[in-house]
């Protein structure tokens, strides 16, 4: 589409002669990006500020050129947004303003500040394709455009003349390792002799901390106190200027396990996710979800980095030690804006006291943060939990059984752990809630007839139960709505994701499957704004990145469906998933030589194997497509049923699809709440039979 350009009356923002441009915004994006750019534009506009931004797709002509060429000469400061959009497009109308912006550069005074790159995704620095000027200066990072007041405030100062220092970069290579602002020297793997005096002070203090006040100590380079000698002043590792994370925003890393028994992660890794969501149904904080925030582990990050690529404000880390029937849990949250350590705190207790240490670490990292809780804080932290140490074990040995398994019997494995627990403790509501889920996958991925509805009745019990528990856990109702999604129950489901919403408005996972549950049922665009929303708290989860590639698939937003499958595959590369969604965009856009290369490199995984059946046939290679839907058959039984209506339907055999259809809403397939919006079954739409079909689901209006 940069091919047609569109006049420049259009242009939002163009006001009468008597602005003051040069206190103007320039606001440069690729037009994938549009959404997310509305939301900077709206977010600066209303502290005030004039922005001159292209809502339209089509820019052209020569007059809008021009006009173009004015506004960057004429504005105050020119923002690029940066994203995956950008990286992956080696043409368009975006990187002629950014030439031109730099160019505007040579003529300006090294210290002012014009250039502000902005990212708004996963988009490593690092190798980026942008214009070198922009590695000269700081990046700021507002995922999906959402727009904090500090940005806001930023903006303002730097458009202020008298207020507007140069935007560069902190000093870089073997000096700033040294600086006592920057890090704990003792685990700088940077650290020189250029300050030894400073390093010899640092190093007895951080002896002293440890030996005197610590069992444990952060492997994250950090800083524990403000320096106060008289050391030259230093630019802090995070600007604050050029970072501005949402003040209650907040990422828990994983806990170090002091067990001395590699076995026991799976204890410490539990326990940090259930500090984690205590501090989630904080709802005045807005807390990085598991995934994001265990993206880390054993990389040994500094907390800057971490930071800057979750956008938060503060960091929470720790350790845990379990020996018999006590547990040690040291806890420390440093402000990852100043880089100064906020609060520490060491527990000795009880197994038992477990749920009593989460609501203390919570309550004490918000009072840290100066968040005002209202109700009840033990109250909503505790609810649905266990004050039974062996519940609680088998419980978090379910859940790292559920976040990583790869087939039935491992999903078998995850459900029996959480049995475990109930028997243990039959009023432990998270694990009815956690069984649900598990059952429900289980039913979707691998069991299909009367097993997948007998799993599917099980979890429906399961998640009756966990809601009669505790009513006003997110968790139970979110169980019940994914049980019911997969009964076909869509009605009910929509009334259970609104209850979850309305309780956990900030968790991830609550979020991404609303928003799904949304766009499956024709309501796209709050669907898609949903899933933006969990990226944003869980932004290194390629599990959400690949839903929003799949929901702007159902949208027919083909080209962005490409490029949110090209983020998943940024944050996890070689991700099948993703592989296939992007094939299935690429045949709809029909280009089947790009869908075909980007499915073969996946072809045992579900999404690929469809993707290869219809492509490999529009590329008259009959024998290969057959082939392709034998496999997917033979992988999965009658649970590829709705997938074999696809094929078919694609394949131009009417006849044949709809039988298969039929066949799949006989077996009860949690696939058919695709039917609604499914691109892949619109030559089939037109068909009473089909229609028949998509009353008897009875979707929501």
């Amino acid at each position: 589409m940069e091919a047609l350009r569109r006049p420049p009356s259009d242009w939002s923002g163009v006001l009468p002669v008597v602005v003051e441009t040069l206190r103007a915004v320039f606001l440069s994006h690729a037009s994938e990006d549009a959404e997310a750019a509305a939301r900077i534009c709206a977010a600066l506009r209303s502290a005030g500020i004039e922005v001159w931004f292209d809502q339209s797709e089509l820019r052209g002509g020569d007059a809008w050129d021009r006009q173009i060429r004015e506004r960057i000469h004429d504005c105050r400061l020119f923002i690029a947004l940066i994203s995956a959009h950008t990286e992956v497009r080696d043409e368009g109308y975006f990187r002629r303003e950014w030439k031109l912006a730099v160019d505007r550069t040579h003529d300006m005074l090294e210290k002012k500040a014009f250039l502000l790159p902005v990212v708004i995704d996963a988009t490593a620095e690092r190798g980026a394709a942008v214009p070198e000027k922009f590695h000269e200066v700081q990046w700021t990072r507002l995922a999906g455009g959402e727009t904090p007041p500090e940005f806001v405030a930023r903006v303002a100062r730097l458009l202020t003349p008298e207020s507007s220092p140069p935007v560069t970069r902190p000093p870089a290579g073997p000096a700033a390792a040294t600086m006592a602002a920057q890090a704990v020297l003792a685990h700088s793997r940077r650290a020189t002799l250029a300050w030894p005096v400073i390093v010899a002070v640092l190093v007895a203090a951080a002896l002293a901390y440890v030996l005197i006040d610590k069992p444990w100590v952060s492997t994250h380079a950090t800083l524990s106190q403000p320096v106060t000698s008289a050391a030259p002043a230093v630019p802090p590792l995070n600007n604050a200027a050029a970072f501005a994370p949402p003040p209650h925003s907040i990422a828990v890393l994983p806990f170090v396990n002091m067990s001395g028994d590699k076995e026991q992660e799976y204890f410490s890794d539990g326990l940090t996710e259930e500090i984690l969501n205590s501090l989630a149904r904080i709802n005045e904080l807005q807390v990085v979800a598991r995934t994001s925030s265990f993206y880390f582990k054993g990389e040994h990050a500094d907390l800057s980095t971490i930071a800057h690529r979750l956008n938060v404000a503060s960091v929470l880390e720790g350790s845990v030690r379990r020996s018999g029937h006590t547990i040690r849990v040291t806890a420390q949250l440093n402000n990852a804006v100043t880089g100064f350590h906020l609060w520490s705190q060491t527990y000795d207790r009880n197994l038992t006291d477990v749920l009593a240490i989460q609501t203390e670490i919570a309550s004490a990292v918000a009072s840290a943060l100066k968040v005002a809780i209202l109700g009840d804080t033990a109250a909503r932290i505790e609810l649905g939990g266990t004050r039974n140490p062996a519940a609680l074990d088998a419980y978090l040995r379910g859940s790292q059984i559920n976040r990583n398994y790869r087939n039935g019997e491992e999903a078998q494995s995850a459900i029996a752990a959480y049995s475990q627990a109930i028997r243990l403790d039959p009023n432990y509501a998270l694990a009815f809630a956690a069984r649900t889920i598990a059952l429900e996958v289980l039913a979707w991925q691998w069991a299909a007839g009367t097993a997948a509805t007998d799993s599917l009745a099980k979890g429906l019990a399961d998640a009756n139960k966990a809601v009669a528990l505790a009513p006003d856990l997110a968790e139970s109702h979110l169980a019940l709505a994914v049980i019911l999604e997969g009964l076909s129950d869509l009605q009910r489901a929509g009334k259970e994701y609104e209850r979850a919403l309305a309780l956990a408005p900030g968790n991830a996972r609550i979020l991404m499957n609303s928003g799904n549950y949304s766009v499956l049922m024709g309501r796209i665009e709050p669907g898609i704004d949903a899933v933006r929303r969990a990226i944003a708290l869980d932004p290194l989860n390629h599990n959400i990145r690949d839903w929003l590639a799949y929901n702007l698939v159902v949208a027919r937003r083909y080209s962005q469906a490409i490029a949110a499958s090209q983020e998943s595959l940024a944050v996890s590369p070689d991700n099948p998933y993703a592989l296939g969604l992007g094939g299935w965009a690429h045949y709809l856009l029909g280009d089947y030589p790009s869908a075909r290369s980007s499915c073969e490199p996946a072809p045992d995984n579900l999404y690929s194997q469809l993707c290869l059946a219809i492509t490999y046939d529009k590329l008259g290679r009959r024998a290969e497509a057959q082939s392709m839907l034998a496999k997917l058959r033979a992988s999965r039984g009658d649970a590829a049923a709705y997938n074999c209506a696809q094929v078919y339907a694609q394949w131009g055999n009417v006849a044949a699809a709809l039988e298969w259809l039929s066949t799949a809403m006989r077996l009860r397939s949690p696939w058919m709440e695709f039917l609604k919006t499914d691109p892949f079954l619109d030559p089939l739409r037109k068909e009473p039979r089909f229609q028949a079909i998509e009353r008897e689901l009875r979707f929501p209006e």
